[in-house]
């Protein structure tokens, strides 16, 4: 146990203009106690950009996430194990892995190329982790810039590369500091200065050069000990994109005849016949990509070909591949998949001879019918199919999206994985497809949880657990150990704020974000306790979408707040909208758990309160700390609140936020939540994330914040914890814990049996007042580090001699405010559609957008209100503000200068009957401006644009 002792003092707090005197007692720090930790199982939920199979160990099979860290697989159990749970929430960066490899030769070593981004949401830089145990244990090495594991093109690869030969000799591409070289196993790292190359190529959403993307050796070109001489490197470059060494890396040069047509290769499998099979497409992705190739390249004669099942020149190819998987035991098989066919489906095509021939894992029928040679089931993940039944040619569940990566088990040729937007779908009978059978694919995410959670509750009845998630919602989790459904009448994606009426807990309330365009209302209603949802039926003026919502004591209204939108307050589920008074915009309300008329919130330092039941707010303290909005008020007890001021500390207030004690002893408090008192107490357990006695970690405090003890360990800390944190209030010692990508966890005591107790209708705790104030100023101004993890070794210095400086300078987000961004899939921004009314006949145009930082999706909807089209269809528009396309579905699309002409792509979309409808839809650019076209025209007739 660690100890902290602090001397008596008198310290004066001003919180508006009451001054609040309290002494400071002798602090009892934090001591630990042992809990086991859990994921609420979802299973999946993120982005998987590569999954990495051992080539010389069976059933020796990783995973990486972009935001989730890494995992290897368990064939006994069937799950995932995850390996990088010891990060902690200084080095949350390394959560995000760019790129991972198993040694072929030494099975037990691993390596990550760790580091998530490379824009100024850190100042961090990569580094490489080294494990020879298979990832149980780590050391790493610093590196002197960034990686970008949640940047566009991260399903690219692999960067890193293990020579097969001489296996202390290891590669790393990087995103524009060219190829970087280890001879010591990773220990140190040199940049290949004979390389030249760092591609051309940036993406229009943060300007990253993606750079060099992948390095493949060729293992009969060295021998055991003696390194490989054949190395070849794919780098995103508009203009030679592959490169090859014979020297064993000493020199370099683009490979003579390789494809010129702009297009980026994504991955590149070398086969044991010498063939290099290479998957091309138009963007880095993953979110995108319109068309794209599949080359072969034979090293033997140094000829090209192109293999692809619908090669880029053909109008019915609307999409890159992504994926490829060439079958260890029959080097003339192999699996490439679209990257991204939003619609109807993914594609998945397989070959036995070398590309000549493809069959695909579906075709079309007559339309809308499609014949499909695959069943699938995600009855252990039934929330994938989000829900909804879809018309045809649509199905749910989907087969996918982003399928960056797909990958043959080399032992077993009739395994297969290959990860998608949400998770790892697999199969056991891949062969089935070349006899005439069909391939079954189910779920193989299991103890992979990639979530970034923005909100939880846990409310005194019903379902212990309900979570607001990016991307998919969230869930009523009837129990922790099974993957939930999708809950009923919920349309949200991503859900950023949930709550309950303390008084009704059946009564809820969430807001997020719906799909762009979507009429549903972005706020939705739970009577029964969070199992049934109901959108509102209208929105508060200037709505934004997403934000935090509060649910009187009471459960008779609400208020929506922590957006750029007013404050508002409504009666029900959104009858009818106020604007709060005397609250800024941005300001985040928190409802009062016992007097319905009370709501409190908080904006840069000021803590606003509303006895009118948020009607009108008055500004009752300030300087408190200005870079927190976490506020909670703990049940049972009116006026009783707790701000987490995360690198300020944590503070309590008794009398409704007239004026606030400082807690001694917590340097750090990210987030703060309530839950069953402890045995003897009447007052809540308190938790927090956060740094107490110099130590970051998880803390209970049982007796009001006097006394704190440590509940997790330095091999559960899951980097990023900043966002949501409670307790359970009918199970003592339980808690509740969001991460940026890795899921809910959730922790209880180790070596009890937890039960649930009914918690009280009325909650009886009874108020302890708060007798711990602020600590001396050096306790609170810089954050301590942990103490060192066992099983992790310092940094190796990399040698000055060779660095490349990083291009990045920012220094936005410190360690403890990491950004909660969700798989860096883009919140979307409304952009308004134009207000044109639709004339009576001709055509009209739905034209709607989902738009972030420069970069935008366009989606066109073609109503035809005349006669019927029946020989095909074009329409052409301008933009005004220099817009740029990238990429295109469902039409074949040119643009030149601002003019843009679009046509449709197959025979299958070339009619359009009267009032009938065909859609399609683009990637784009813009400058800043993106104003809705107004001039779109349809084989030569004006069409108006819906409003």
């Amino acid at each position: 146990m660690r100890m902290l002792k602090m001397a008596a003092a008198v310290v004066v707090l001003f919180a508006g203009v009451i001054q609040a005197m309290v002494a400071v007692p002798q602090s009892r720090a934090a001591s630990s106690q042992p809990y086991t930790w859990a994921n609420a199982e979802i299973v999946g939920g993120g982005f998987v950009p590569g999954i990495v199979y051992n080539q010389s160990e069976r059933n020796l099979v990783y995973a990486r996430t972009d935001i989730g860290g890494a995992y290897r697989w368990n064939p006994t159990t069937k799950r995932w194990i995850p390996l990088t749970d010891w990060i902690n929430a200084t080095d949350w960066n390394w959560t995000g892995i760019e790129s991972l490899a198993t040694d072929p030769v030494e099975p037990n070593r691993l390596y990550l190329a760790a580091g998530t981004y490379t824009n100024d949401w850190t100042s961090a830089n990569g580094a490489i982790l080294r494990s020879n145990d298979k990832g149980n244990t780590w050391s790493r090495t610093d590196l002197p810039f960034k990686l970008g594991g949640n940047m566009p093109g991260r399903s690219m690869g692999e960067r890193l590369a293990i020579d097969p030969n001489k296996n202390s000799v290891l590669y790393l591409g990087t995103r524009g500091q060219g190829l970087w070289r280890s001879t010591d196993y990773g220990v140190t790292w040199a940049k290949v200065t004979s390389f030249s190359a760092v591609g051309n190529y940036t993406d229009p959403y943060f300007g990253d050069r993606t750079g060099v993307v992948w390095v493949t050796f060729d293992p009969r070109s060295g021998s055991n000990g003696s390194a490989s001489q054949v190395i070849y490197a794919g780098v995103v470059d508009t203009t030679t994109s592959i490169y090859r060494s014979t020297d064993g890396g000493a020199t370099w040069a683009a490979l003579a005849g390789q494809p010129t047509a702009g297009y980026f290769p994504h991955h590149a499998t070398l086969a044991s016949n010498g063939m290099l099979y290479i998957t091309y497409s138009d963007t880095p992705g993953p979110y995108d990509g319109g068309k794209g190739d599949v080359w072969k390249y034979n090293t033997a004669n140094q000829t090209w070909t192109n293999i692809s099942p619908i090669p880029s020149s053909s109008a019915d190819d609307y999409f890159g591949y992504g994926g490829l998987a060439v079958d260890a035991q029959n080097p003339n098989t192999l699996v490439v998949s679209s990257l991204n066919s939003w619609w109807p489906d993914a594609l998945l095509y397989r070959s036995t001879d070398g590309g000549a021939t493809w069959s695909g894992i579906w075709s079309w029928g007559n339309y809308p019918e499609r014949i499909f040679r695959y069943t699938q089931t995600i009855s252990t993940a039934p929330w994938l199919d989000f829900g909804g039944t879809a018309n045809a040619p649509e199905v749910a569940p989907k087969l996918g999206w982003m399928i960056g990566d797909i990958e043959i088990d080399p032992f077993d040729s009739n395994t297969l994985l290959y990860g998608t937007g949400a998770t790892i779908y697999g199969t056991s009978n891949l062969t089935a497809w070349d006899t005439g059978g069909t391939v079954d694919l189910d779920v193989r995410a299991h103890g992979l949880e990639e979530t970034a959670v923005l909100d939880l509750i846990s409310p005194p009845s019903g379902a212990n657990l309900v979570s607001s998630l990016g991307d998919i919602a969230g869930f009523y989790h009837t129990s922790l150990n099974v993957a939930p459904s999708w809950s009923n009448g919920l349309q949200l994606g991503t859900s950023t704020g949930i709550d309950f009426a303390e008084k009704m807990p059946t009564t809820m309330a969430r807001v997020g974000y719906v799909s762009e365009g979507s009429t549903t209302k972005k706020l939705a209603c739970s009577w029964d306790g969070g199992k049934n949802w109901s959108h509102a039926s209208s929105e508060p003026t200037g709505a934004v979408g997403g934000g935090k919502v509060a649910v009187a004591a009471d459960g008779a209204n609400l208020i929506w707040s922590g957006t750029s939108a007013p404050v508002s307050v409504a009666s029900g589920c959104g009858n009818s909208w106020t604007a709060s008074a005397g609250i800024p915009s941005g300001a985040v309300v928190v409802a009062d758990r016992v007097n319905a008329k009370t709501f409190y919130g908080i904006a840069a330092g000021s803590f606003y309160r509303s006895t009118d039941g948020g009607l009108n707010f008055s500004l009752v303290a300030s300087n408190l700390p200005a870079e927190t909005t976490k506020i909670k008020a703990v049940p049972g007890i009116e006026g009783d609140v707790w701000l987490a001021g995360r690198n300020d500390g944590l503070y309590h207030s008794t009398n409704g936020g007239t004026s606030f004690s400082k807690i001694a002893g917590v340097q750090v408090a990210n987030v703060v939540g309530f839950g069953k008192a402890a045995p003897g107490q009447s007052y809540q357990a308190i938790y927090i994330t956060g740094t107490i006695d110099g130590a970051e970690g998880f803390f209970r405090s049982d007796d009001g914040g006097t006394t704190w003890v440590r509940i997790n360990d330095d091999q559960h800390q899951y980097g990023s914890t900043n966002e949501t944190i409670t307790g359970d209030p009918r199970i003592y010692g339980r808690v509740y814990i969001g991460t940026n990508g890795r899921g809910v966890i959730y922790g209880d005591i180790a070596g009890s049996t937890p039960t649930t107790t009914p918690a009280p209708a009325t909650a009886t705790a009874t108020s302890v007042p708060a007798t711990a104030t602020s600590a001396p100023a050096t306790a609170t101004a810089t954050r301590v580090p942990a103490t060192g993890t066992p099983t992790f070794v310092p940094a190796t210095n990399t040698p000055t001699a060779t660095r490349v400086p990083a291009t990045a300078t920012a220094t936005r987000v410190p360690a403890t405010t990491t950004p909660t961004a969700l798989s860096l899939t883009p919140t979307p921004t409304s952009v308004p559609t134009a207000t044109s009314t639709p004339s009576a006949g001709g055509c009209r145009i739905n034209y709607a957008v989902n738009q972030w930082n420069t970069g935008f999706t366009g989606n066109l909807t073609i109503t035809k209100l005349g006669a019927p089209i029946s020989g095909g269809w074009t329409l052409t528009w301008n933009f005004a503000n220099g817009q740029t396309i990238s990429s295109s579905w469902n039409t074949v699309l040119t643009q030149t200068g601002t003019a843009v002409t679009a046509k449709h792509s197959a025979d299958w979309n070339a009619t359009i009957a009267t009032n009938g409808t065909q859609s399609f839809g683009f990637i784009a650019s813009h400058n800043g401006s993106n104003a809705v076209p107004t001039n779109f025209v349809l084989n030569g007739v004006a069409c108006s644009v819906a409003p």
